[in-house]
């Protein structure tokens, strides 16, 4: 079964905070980047720490989602980050979920899979990456899933056509 028959349906809540991931995403296109954004939200919906991509200079490691496990690490007491949401454009890769995972964060809410993303990829010609595109609960499964979202899918679709070079406007 998928990683999109298993998660659950985005709420409007959370679309919001998803808003400002797309927006992350396209500051991150802005910049050379790939367009991924992420936020982490503690349990009273504050806003504790935001990133966007930041790959364009060489180190693949550099996922908003893999620096907001590093900041939960170093900042979010450890008994409270079960308590926090990390919403993101895109799925977590497997560095980022296990990152996740380690760290002990809680639900994790994305606008598109990666099996969504996988799939425009390869229909634009665009060869895979590096690592394959497993579910965040291949690789950690004890994690809250929701996604993705059919209201950003189509938004998250033009960023990373344009990153691409892809012209959807037919």
């Amino acid at each position: 079964m998928s990683e999109q028959n298993t998660a659950e349906p985005v709420s409007p809540q959370d679309r919001e905070y998803l808003h400002r991931c797309v927006a992350l995403a396209a500051e991150a296109l802005a910049e050379g980047d790939e367009p991924f954004g992420s936020v982490l939200v503690d349990p009273r919906g504050e806003v504790l720490f935001e990133d966007r991509n930041r790959v364009k200079d060489g180190d693949g490691t550099r996922h908003p989602e893999f620096e907001i496990a590093r900041w939960a690490a170093a900042n979010v007491a450890p008994g409270e980050r079960s308590g926090c949401v990390v919403y993101t454009s895109g799925e977590h890769c497997p560095m980022c979920s296990a990152a996740h995972a380690w760290v002990g964060l809680g639900g994790i809410v994305y606008a598109v899979s990666s099996e969504q993303l996988t799939a425009w990829r390869s229909g634009w010609g665009i060869p895979p990456g590096p690592v394959t595109p497993l579910p965040i609960r291949a690789v950690a499964p004890d994690i809250p899933v929701s996604g993705p979202d059919p209201v950003l899918a189509a938004e998250v679709r033009v960023l990373h056509a344009r990153r691409h070079g892809v012209d959807e406007s037919n």
